[in-house]
């Protein structure tokens, strides 16, 4: 007994249920990533967060410790002693502001439900960066000036000078705390429009 060719062979072909009318279809329409609308609030945002460099600048240059240095040939200084450690001890009370400011920014960043979103959260951590930037050169600028030297400065006279600064990185906590927080934020929301209600 031959066998029937395999187009001859009549293959199954299963058809989705339909539902009757009455039924109601309960999955929503995913909700779009909005862009247009959360533009300017999103610039708005930028330049508010950059204004809060000022104060964190005027803290820091407040807090941080200064340089017990000594003045030799030439108006030649050095460091005193263990004293040049503060210039680690500056740059940790720089970084510890910066992720206390960040933790900060996107809880209360996360608090404007009808904006929640990636262009808002992009705008945070850019905000945040710009603020942490103009904050480290604020904080040099005042810090010198707390600390100037005033008067003629003699051979073996001590002198307390302004904290510094000698690396970038610090810049990099506020912009990293901000999409930390904002992000833990997001995903412990567990909504596909984080629960944002804007029509």
């Amino acid at each position: 007994m031959a066998e029937q060719p395999v187009e001859d062979r009549a293959v199954p072909v299963r058809v989705p249920p339909v539902l009757p009318e009455w039924v109601f279809d309960f999955s929503p329409p995913r909700p779009r990533v909005v862009v247009k609308r959360d533009l300017l609030p999103a610039v708005c945002l930028l330049g508010a967060l950059a204004a809060f460099a000022l104060p964190l600048g005027w803290v820091w240059s407040r807090i941080a410790p200064g340089q017990n240095k000594v003045v030799q040939d030439a108006d030649q200084l050095i460091a005193v002693g263990g004293e040049s450690y503060h210039r680690l001890d500056a740059l940790m009370v720089f970084v510890l502001m910066g992720l206390g400011a960040g933790l900060l920014t996107g809880i209360a960043v996360w608090l404007f439900r009808e904006r929640r979103g990636p262009v808002i959260m992009i705008a945070a951590v850019l905000g945040s960066a710009l603020a942490a930037y103009l904050g480290q050169k604020t904080g040099l600028g005042l810090a010198g000036d707390h600390y100037a030297v005033t008067g003629q400065l003699n051979i073996g006279d001590t002198v307390m000078t302004a904290p510094v600064l000698e690396t970038w990185w610090g810049v990099v906590a506020w912009p990293l705390a901000t999409a930390l927080s904002y992000g833990c934020l997001a995903a412990w929301n567990g909504m596909d429009d984080l629960g944002r209600r804007l029509g």
